[in-house]
């Protein structure tokens, strides 16, 4: 990737990340560790790889992109907010009664918002659906979904891809956030849903693995996923949570933890000196 261009989206990660911080501290609650750890993905997916238009955010052409982990809300909408779909104040009403940013991304209350989520597992069978209306309809949007690897512990998620590949929904592209880590502790210690390579192929897909913080392999597998026309593609990211705030990154107890003023001013000044360092 040209180095202008890779700069830009590592300014655009870091105002994510940014706005994530600002929001969880605001709301003294919300999910920062694997808020973070997808920053870099949804940088690029906004501003390098969908088709969408704030000025229309429901536009009938657009990528659909559903954020199957919703709890990372606070990602979603940061990157938003920087896009332009609502003015970056409102992240600091996270979770407010009267707030339009709710816990869990809600389509009918927050402007480019494709699908409401939370429970995890359900947002993969959605982005299928979308997916093969566009099929059907003849429409040549496609559909992203990202997932926690965590929730890819949830039996739906699996019939799920059988669907897609069934269907060859090749306009869909599935994102594993594989930072290792859920709530209760490394996801190896759960129940462990690696390696996913294997698991995503015998479903019938078109497998990717990548470092999920590298833009030149984001953006080598994100080219790659077009470029497969007859089968669905899972693209396995690997990441790390809480990326970008030293204190939170690999810390299971940052899975949804706000952090407290001290902290915030901490996690302030190391991503206002990651902007300044980025050429």
């Amino acid at each position: 990737m040209e180095k202008t261009r890779l700069c830009e989206l590592s300014r655009m990660a870091t105002k994510i990340r940014m706005g994530i911080i600002e929001a969880t501290h605001a709301a003294a609650s919300g999910h920062p560790g694997g808020s973070l750890s997808i920053s870099d993905i949804l940088a690029y997916l906004y501003f390098e790889e969908m088709n969408v238009d704030v000025n229309n955010p429901k536009m009938d052409t657009r990528d659909r992109l559903v954020l199957s982990k919703g709890h990372t809300a606070p990602a979603l909408y940061s990157t938003l907010a920087l896009k332009g779909f609502f003015d970056g104040d409102a992240l600091r009403t996270l979770r407010q009664a009267d707030s339009f940013l709710q816990g869990h991304p809600d389509m009918k209350g927050t402007p480019g918002v494709d699908m409401t989520t939370g429970s995890l597992g359900l947002g993969i069978s959605a982005a299928c659906g979308m997916a093969l209306a566009g099929k059907i309809d003849g429409k040549n949007y496609r559909v992203y979904t990202i997932l926690g690897d965590g929730e890819s512990e949830e039996g739906q998620v699996w019939e799920a891809a059988m669907f897609a590949a069934h269907y060859k929904l090749s306009n869909l592209c599935v994102i594993v956030d594989y930072n290792g880590l859920q709530i209760d502790g490394p996801v190896a210690d759960i129940i462990g849903p690696a390696p996913f390579e294997p698991k995503f192929e015998a479903f019938g897909f078109n497998v990717i693995t990548i470092d999920g913080h590298n833009f030149d392999e984001i953006d080598a597998a994100f080219k790659a996923a077009r470029a497969c026309t007859d089968k669905p593609t899972a693209i396995i990211a690997n990441t790390v949570k809480g990326k970008g705030v030293s204190f939170m990154e690999n810390k299971v107890n940052w899975h949804g933890s706000a952090p407290k003023d001290d902290q915030y001013e901490q996690a302030m000044a190391e991503l206002n000196a990651t902007l300044k360092s980025i050429g």
